[in-house]
């Protein structure tokens, strides 16, 4: 892989006529980076297509190429492309519903606006996996008909489609009223009883660990049960027992749904394993009172779920930021807090509650100037990259708190050079700063320069347009690729030095 060339590929300085010689040079890596240009012109991919036949795809899935560039008898796989984009023909589609290749079929039958006879041809395929594609994606009639295939794996596709109506997705969740399957996959490999070894090293093996059958087809069973269980067009009357399955993986995948009745809230919450509770923690749909008792879980993930529920009550979300690891992360009920809550959790004198509203972004610069003062150092750190903060603030942090928050001093966009100069100089050095100094955008050459010594932060400092020209050139042979393909596509790279570069036609 030539690095260099790739990176003047994503180069967005690199001037068309340029471009135009890439292509006319490039090998399946290059072509990558050229197809995402957002600057290439319809000739420029027309030309790369047929240059790079594995570019074709993705040009056509960029909108591209068109169809009257695509020949589907010789480019089946970009008349997929645009079919999947409603950009195809028709024809095509019946075309491919013939083709041999049986991935080039189910990549059909998951395509939208199929004309209805390509439906019902892919409908009897003889390759489950094909038939199967087509049940998640088809219309409620079609995927009514596959609810009585003899196959199971095309009944757990229906169950997966949410256009099934809700009472052909009831009789696949219980069984009645449809003729059992006659076959699955794992008996489709092997005579039942079988069960798959989870260890198996079979490299063409497609069966997941322990997948099982006894003449039930009980592994595909359980995963139909538990799709249809998720759902949300299934009926609540027949997924409300499962609350009280014996089976765990049932009562899991219900807790998801934001429709059920508060008992089956409040009999999840109880359940005795702390997945379940964790997924219903952060379920928006539960009431205060289970939220409260979930608050007090011995569980440490229930409580670090329960904090990014979007309705959880501020005195709850307090408590839990105190008690509980939760990350540097605006959580959703602190995201729609109000100008009036916003204020009570600035001057609360629970430093957990002030940090949590400082990962805000928007607050008003008097709340935010009187968090940039705070004591608190993880405070600090919260409010640090919040816009509008003056160079004198964000010194006057540095000399409270020093490393601890260099690395989010260095992340505040409004960051002068001077001071992200300082940063990049500053003993003890912190890694994480040098990075976050090579990214921003009023980052002078010293600092980059400097951050040029950090293994990470060099992969960055090296496509900065702040960096001297003679030093992106210099980099342009540097023994990190990721360096090179970065100085290569650095906009100030001189173009006399690309134009030196490149290969000659």
């Amino acid at each position: 892989m030539n690095h260099v060339l790739c990176g003047f590929a994503a180069n967005v300085s690199l001037p068309s006529e340029l471009v135009d010689r890439l292509i006319a040079v490039a090998d399946a890596e290059t072509a990558v980076d050229l197809a995402h240009r957002d600057d290439l012109s319809h000739a420029q991919a027309v030309k790369l297509a047929s240059r790079v036949e594995e570019s074709a795809v993705s040009l056509a899935y960029a909108g591209l190429l068109t169809a009257a560039d695509v020949d589907p008898a010789t480019q089946p796989d970009v008349a997929l492309a645009l079919l999947a984009e409603r950009a195809g023909r028709p024809e095509w589609a019946r075309l491919l519903a013939e083709d041999p290749v049986v991935e080039r079929r189910e990549k059909l039958a998951a395509c939208p606006g199929l004309p209805l006879d390509v439906q019902e041809k892919l409908a009897t395929d003889s390759e489950v996996q094909v038939v199967a594609e087509l049940a998640l994606w088809t219309t409620p009639e079609t995927a009514t008909r596959l609810a009585a295939h003899p196959h199971a794996e095309v009944r757990r596709a229906v169950v997966a489609n949410e256009a099934t109506p809700p009472a052909v997705l009831a009789a696949l969740l219980t069984g009645e009223g449809l003729p059992p399957a006659h076959r699955c996959l794992v008996c489709d490999r092997a005579e039942p009883p079988f069960v798959h070894d989870p260890q198996c090293r079979r490299l063409d093996c497609e069966l997941l660990p322990g997948a099982s059958c006894d003449g039930s087809h009980e592994s595909t069973r359980h995963e139909t049960q538990q799709t249809a269980i998720r759902n949300p067009a299934t009926p609540i009357e027949a997924v409300v027992s499962f609350a009280c399955h014996s089976s765990l993986l049932p009562r899991w995948a219900l807790v998801g749904r934001t429709d059920l009745p508060p008992d089956v809230y409040a009999r999840l919450a109880a359940d005795a394993n702390p997945g379940v509770r964790a997924d219903l923690a952060e379920n928006p749909a539960i009431d205060d009172v289970l939220i409260r008792l979930l608050a007090a879980d011995r569980d440490h993930e229930v409580r670090r779920r329960l904090a990014h529920n979007p309705l959880v009550p501020l005195d709850v979300l307090t408590h839990l930021a105190g008690a509980t690891r939760i990350g540097a992360v605006l959580l959703p009920r602190i995201a729609s807090a109000s100008p009036e809550e916003v204020e009570e959790l600035a001057a609360s004198p629970n430093p957990a509650a002030r940090m949590l509203i400082a990962q805000r972004r928007d607050l008003p610069p008097p709340v935010r100037d009187a968090l940039a003062a705070d004591s608190d150092a993880k405070v600090l750190k919260s409010i640090a990259p919040h816009p509008g903060l003056s160079e004198g603030q964000l010194r006057a942090m540095l000399d409270r708190h020093g490393v601890r928050v260099v690395a989010k001093v260095a992340a505040n966009p409004d960051a002068t050079p001077a001071l992200l100069e300082d940063l990049a100089r500053h003993e003890p050095s912190v890694h994480k700063a040098f990075r976050e100094i090579a990214r921003h955008r009023n980052a002078s050459a010293a600092a980059l320069l400097a951050c040029l010594a950090d293994t990470r932060a060099r992969r960055i400092a090296a496509g900065h347009v702040a960096l001297p020209p003679p030093i992106i050139e210099e980099l342009l042979a540097d023994a990190d690729w990721q360096v090179v393909e970065a100085a290569a596509a650095n906009p100030s790279l001189p173009i006399a030095v690309i134009t030196d570069l490149m290969p000659q036609l």
